[in-house]
Protein backbone atom coordinates (compact mmCIF):
# COMPACT_ATOMS: atom_id res chain seq x y z
CA UNK A 1 0.00 0.00 0.00
CA UNK A 2 1.39 3.37 -1.01
CA UNK A 3 2.52 5.81 1.65
CA UNK A 4 2.74 9.10 -0.22
CA UNK A 5 4.44 12.18 1.19
CA UNK A 6 4.34 15.41 -0.80
CA UNK A 7 7.67 17.20 -0.44
CA UNK A 8 8.57 20.74 -1.40
CA UNK A 9 11.79 22.67 -1.98
CA UNK A 10 12.09 26.44 -2.35
CA UNK A 11 14.88 27.89 -4.46
CA UNK A 12 15.15 31.65 -4.32
CA UNK A 13 17.37 34.58 -5.23
CA UNK A 14 18.49 37.14 -2.70
CA UNK A 15 16.67 40.46 -3.25
CA UNK A 16 19.16 42.85 -1.60
CA UNK A 17 22.92 42.72 -2.15
CA UNK A 18 23.95 46.19 -1.05
CA UNK A 19 26.58 46.49 1.67
CA UNK A 20 25.26 49.93 2.58
CA UNK A 21 22.03 48.34 3.83
CA UNK A 22 21.78 47.11 7.41
CA UNK A 23 22.03 43.34 7.93
CA UNK A 24 18.58 43.23 9.56
CA UNK A 25 16.99 44.94 6.53
CA UNK A 26 18.69 42.52 4.14
CA UNK A 27 17.42 39.59 6.17
CA UNK A 28 13.87 40.93 6.28
CA UNK A 29 13.81 41.40 2.50
CA UNK A 30 14.96 37.81 1.99
CA UNK A 31 12.40 36.52 4.49
CA UNK A 32 9.57 38.39 2.79
CA UNK A 33 10.64 37.08 -0.63
CA UNK A 34 10.13 33.52 0.60
CA UNK A 35 6.66 34.01 2.07
CA UNK A 36 4.66 33.78 -1.19
CA UNK A 37 6.49 30.55 -2.05
CA UNK A 38 5.82 29.17 1.43
CA UNK A 39 2.13 30.02 0.99
CA UNK A 40 2.15 28.37 -2.42
CA UNK A 41 3.61 25.22 -0.89
CA UNK A 42 0.90 25.13 1.74
CA UNK A 43 -1.85 25.74 -0.82
CA UNK A 44 -0.52 22.88 -2.95
CA UNK A 45 -0.64 20.48 -0.03
CA UNK A 46 3.10 20.14 0.57
CA UNK A 47 3.58 18.10 3.73
CA UNK A 48 7.31 18.60 4.28
CA UNK A 49 8.91 21.81 3.00
CA UNK A 50 12.64 22.62 3.00
CA UNK A 51 14.16 26.05 2.49
CA UNK A 52 17.66 26.70 1.14
CA UNK A 53 20.87 27.13 3.15
CA UNK A 54 20.70 30.28 5.36
CA UNK A 55 17.56 31.20 3.45
CA UNK A 56 16.98 34.58 5.08
CA UNK A 57 19.87 36.47 3.55
CA UNK A 58 22.74 36.33 1.08
CA UNK A 59 25.49 33.74 1.08
CA UNK A 60 27.95 36.06 2.82
CA UNK A 61 30.88 33.63 3.09
CA UNK A 62 32.87 35.07 0.16
CA UNK A 63 33.57 37.91 2.59
CA UNK A 64 35.35 37.79 5.90
CA UNK A 65 33.34 40.67 7.32
CA UNK A 66 32.42 40.50 10.98
CA UNK A 67 29.24 42.50 10.38
CA UNK A 68 27.57 39.30 9.20
CA UNK A 69 27.81 37.92 12.73
CA UNK A 70 24.82 40.20 13.31
CA UNK A 71 22.79 37.85 11.11
CA UNK A 72 23.09 35.03 13.67
CA UNK A 73 20.23 34.21 16.04
CA UNK A 74 19.26 31.56 18.59
CA UNK A 75 17.68 28.32 17.35
CA UNK A 76 14.86 28.07 18.14
CA UNK A 77 14.53 31.82 17.91
CA UNK A 78 12.85 34.65 16.00
CA UNK A 79 12.87 33.15 12.50
CA UNK A 80 11.61 29.75 13.62
CA UNK A 81 8.91 31.48 15.67
CA UNK A 82 7.80 33.57 12.68
CA UNK A 83 7.44 30.48 10.50
CA UNK A 84 5.72 28.29 13.08
CA UNK A 85 2.27 29.77 12.26
CA UNK A 86 2.75 28.72 8.62
CA UNK A 87 3.52 25.17 9.70
CA UNK A 88 0.36 25.14 11.82
CA UNK A 89 -1.83 26.82 9.19
CA UNK A 90 -0.90 24.39 6.43
CA UNK A 91 -0.14 21.36 8.63
CA UNK A 92 3.24 21.36 6.95
CA UNK A 93 6.50 20.23 8.55
CA UNK A 94 9.39 22.57 7.71
CA UNK A 95 13.19 22.48 7.49
CA UNK A 96 14.39 26.02 8.26
CA UNK A 97 18.12 26.71 7.69
CA UNK A 98 19.46 29.80 9.48
CA UNK A 99 22.67 31.23 10.91
CA UNK A 100 22.74 30.19 14.57
CA UNK A 101 24.24 32.05 17.52
CA UNK A 102 24.83 29.77 20.49
CA UNK A 103 26.74 32.37 22.49
CA UNK A 104 29.05 35.31 21.84
CA UNK A 105 31.60 34.22 19.25
CA UNK A 106 30.13 30.73 18.74
CA UNK A 107 28.10 30.40 15.54
CA UNK A 108 26.78 27.46 13.52
CA UNK A 109 25.27 26.82 10.10
CA UNK A 110 22.05 25.24 11.30
CA UNK A 111 18.69 23.88 10.16
CA UNK A 112 15.73 23.75 12.53
CA UNK A 113 13.01 21.15 11.99
CA UNK A 114 9.41 22.05 12.85
CA UNK A 115 6.54 19.55 12.75
CA UNK A 116 3.16 19.99 11.08
CA UNK A 117 1.58 21.27 14.31
CA UNK A 118 4.32 23.85 14.81
CA UNK A 119 6.26 21.82 17.37
CA UNK A 120 9.99 22.46 17.30
CA UNK A 121 11.60 19.02 16.94
CA UNK A 122 15.27 19.92 17.02
CA UNK A 123 18.14 21.04 14.83
CA UNK A 124 21.06 19.87 12.76
CA UNK A 125 24.35 21.76 12.68
CA UNK A 126 26.47 21.51 9.55
CA UNK A 127 29.36 19.20 10.35
CA UNK A 128 31.72 19.74 7.42
CA UNK A 129 32.88 23.33 6.99
CA UNK A 130 34.77 24.35 3.83
CA UNK A 131 37.39 27.07 3.77
CA UNK A 132 38.60 27.70 0.26
CA UNK A 133 38.45 30.18 -2.64
CA UNK A 134 35.39 32.29 -1.90
CA UNK A 135 33.86 29.87 0.58
CA UNK A 136 35.49 31.14 3.78
CA UNK A 137 33.04 29.36 6.05
CA UNK A 138 35.40 28.64 8.95
CA UNK A 139 35.43 32.39 9.58
CA UNK A 140 31.69 32.24 10.25
CA UNK A 141 30.81 28.71 11.39
CA UNK A 142 32.00 26.31 14.05
CA UNK A 143 31.72 22.62 12.96
CA UNK A 144 28.53 20.98 14.12
CA UNK A 145 28.48 19.02 17.39
CA UNK A 146 25.05 17.35 17.31
CA UNK A 147 25.88 14.34 15.17
CA UNK A 148 23.39 13.20 12.52
CA UNK A 149 19.95 13.34 14.12
CA UNK A 150 16.73 12.17 12.50
CA UNK A 151 13.39 13.83 13.30
CA UNK A 152 10.06 12.03 13.37
CA UNK A 153 7.62 14.41 11.72
CA UNK A 154 3.94 13.66 11.24
CA UNK A 155 4.65 12.39 7.73
CA UNK A 156 8.15 10.91 7.63
CA UNK A 157 11.46 10.52 9.44
CA UNK A 158 13.53 13.45 8.21
CA UNK A 159 17.29 14.00 8.26
CA UNK A 160 19.31 17.04 7.22
CA UNK A 161 22.70 17.40 5.56
CA UNK A 162 23.84 20.94 4.60
CA UNK A 163 25.63 21.87 1.34
CA UNK A 164 29.32 20.86 1.66
CA UNK A 165 28.25 17.91 3.83
CA UNK A 166 27.09 16.20 0.65
CA UNK A 167 30.70 15.47 -0.34
CA UNK A 168 31.07 13.12 2.66
CA UNK A 169 29.41 9.69 2.46
CA UNK A 170 29.97 8.89 6.13
CA UNK A 171 27.30 11.25 7.45
CA UNK A 172 24.90 10.27 4.69
CA UNK A 173 25.20 6.66 5.83
CA UNK A 174 24.71 7.60 9.48
CA UNK A 175 21.49 9.40 8.61
CA UNK A 176 20.26 6.18 7.03
CA UNK A 177 21.36 4.09 10.00
CA UNK A 178 19.51 6.51 12.25
CA UNK A 179 16.32 5.83 10.32
CA UNK A 180 15.97 8.72 7.86
CA UNK A 181 13.38 8.22 5.12
CA UNK A 182 13.93 11.62 3.50
CA UNK A 183 17.19 13.57 3.75
CA UNK A 184 17.15 17.24 2.83
CA UNK A 185 20.30 19.00 1.64
CA UNK A 186 19.81 22.79 1.61
CA UNK A 187 22.67 24.39 -0.30
CA UNK A 188 24.28 27.53 -1.67
CA UNK A 189 26.48 26.34 -4.51
CA UNK A 190 27.72 28.04 -7.67
CA UNK A 191 28.50 26.95 -11.20
CA UNK A 192 31.81 25.20 -11.76
CA UNK A 193 33.06 21.83 -10.55
CA UNK A 194 30.21 21.48 -8.06
CA UNK A 195 27.57 21.59 -10.79
CA UNK A 196 28.67 18.22 -12.15
CA UNK A 197 28.80 16.78 -8.65
CA UNK A 198 25.37 18.23 -7.82
CA UNK A 199 23.64 15.64 -9.98
CA UNK A 200 26.04 12.84 -9.06
CA UNK A 201 26.67 12.69 -5.31
CA UNK A 202 23.19 13.03 -3.88
CA UNK A 203 21.52 10.41 -6.09
CA UNK A 204 24.44 8.18 -5.08
CA UNK A 205 23.68 8.80 -1.39
CA UNK A 206 20.01 8.01 -2.03
CA UNK A 207 20.90 4.71 -3.71
CA UNK A 208 23.63 3.68 -1.26
CA UNK A 209 21.37 4.33 1.71
CA UNK A 210 17.92 3.53 0.35
CA UNK A 211 16.17 6.82 1.11
CA UNK A 212 14.76 9.84 -0.70
CA UNK A 213 16.67 13.11 -0.96
CA UNK A 214 15.43 16.66 -1.45
CA UNK A 215 18.23 18.98 -2.58
CA UNK A 216 17.72 22.75 -2.76
CA UNK A 217 20.02 25.43 -4.13
CA UNK A 218 19.55 29.18 -4.41
CA UNK A 219 19.52 31.06 -7.73
CA UNK A 220 21.05 34.25 -9.15
CA UNK A 221 24.26 36.13 -8.47
CA UNK A 222 25.06 38.10 -5.35
CA UNK A 223 26.98 41.36 -5.33
CA UNK A 224 29.38 42.57 -4.19
CA UNK A 225 31.20 39.25 -4.06
CA UNK A 226 30.52 37.88 -7.53
CA UNK A 227 31.69 34.33 -6.83
CA UNK A 228 29.49 32.98 -9.61
CA UNK A 229 25.99 31.92 -10.51
CA UNK A 230 23.90 30.03 -8.00
CA UNK A 231 22.37 27.60 -10.46
CA UNK A 232 19.22 26.40 -8.73
CA UNK A 233 18.33 22.99 -10.21
CA UNK A 234 16.77 21.88 -6.93
CA UNK A 235 15.46 18.33 -7.10
CA UNK A 236 13.98 15.27 -5.45
CA UNK A 237 15.51 11.85 -6.07
CA UNK A 238 14.24 8.43 -4.99
CA UNK A 239 16.10 5.42 -3.51
CA UNK A 240 16.70 4.10 -7.02
CA UNK A 241 18.48 7.32 -8.00
CA UNK A 242 15.62 8.44 -10.25
CA UNK A 243 14.79 12.15 -10.43
CA UNK A 244 11.21 12.86 -9.39
CA UNK A 245 11.15 16.63 -9.94
CA UNK A 246 13.68 19.33 -10.78
CA UNK A 247 13.69 23.10 -10.71
CA UNK A 248 14.97 25.58 -13.27
CA UNK A 249 18.45 27.04 -13.29
CA UNK A 250 17.50 30.66 -12.68
CA UNK A 251 13.94 31.10 -11.39
CA UNK A 252 12.53 31.59 -7.91
CA UNK A 253 10.22 28.63 -7.58
CA UNK A 254 8.70 25.83 -5.60
CA UNK A 255 9.72 22.28 -6.58
CA UNK A 256 7.21 19.60 -5.55
CA UNK A 257 7.32 15.80 -5.69
CA UNK A 258 5.22 12.95 -4.39
CA UNK A 259 7.38 10.36 -2.62
CA UNK A 260 6.04 6.88 -1.94
CA UNK A 261 7.91 5.83 1.19
CA UNK A 262 6.96 2.20 0.59
CA UNK A 263 9.58 2.27 -2.18
CA UNK A 264 12.22 2.29 0.58
CA UNK A 265 11.15 -1.18 1.67
CA UNK A 266 11.01 -2.41 -1.92
CA UNK A 267 14.49 -1.15 -2.73
CA UNK A 268 16.10 -2.42 0.47
CA UNK A 269 14.73 -5.91 -0.14
CA UNK A 270 16.66 -5.95 -3.42
CA UNK A 271 19.79 -3.99 -2.49
CA UNK A 272 20.66 -5.35 0.97
CA UNK A 273 23.33 -2.77 1.76
CA UNK A 274 22.41 -2.55 5.44
CA UNK A 275 22.41 -6.32 5.88
CA UNK A 276 25.72 -6.77 4.04
CA UNK A 277 27.72 -3.87 5.47
CA UNK A 278 30.77 -4.86 7.55
CA UNK A 279 31.32 -2.17 10.21
CA UNK A 280 33.87 -4.31 12.03
CA UNK A 281 36.14 -3.94 8.99
CA UNK A 282 35.83 -0.14 8.84
CA UNK A 283 37.39 0.80 12.17
CA UNK A 284 40.58 2.04 10.55
CA UNK A 285 38.60 4.56 8.55
CA UNK A 286 37.47 6.32 11.74
CA UNK A 287 40.84 6.04 13.44
CA UNK A 288 43.18 7.05 10.62
CA UNK A 289 44.31 10.67 10.58
CA UNK A 290 45.39 12.56 7.47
Amino acid sequence: MARIVKGGLIQCSNPVNDESVAVAEIQEAAFQRHLPLIDRAGEQGVQVLALQEIFNGPYFCPSQDARWYDAAEPVPGPTVERLTPYAKKYEMAMVIPVYEREQAGVYYNTAAVVDADGTYLGKYRKNHIPHTSGFWEKYFFKPGNLGYPVFQTRYAKVGVYICYDRHFPEGARLLGLNGAEIVFNPSATVAGLSEYLWRLEQPAHAVANGYFMGCSNRVGTEAPWGIGEFYGSSYFVDPRGQFLAEGSRDQDELVVADMDLEVIEEVRRVWQFYRDRRPETYRDMAELLP
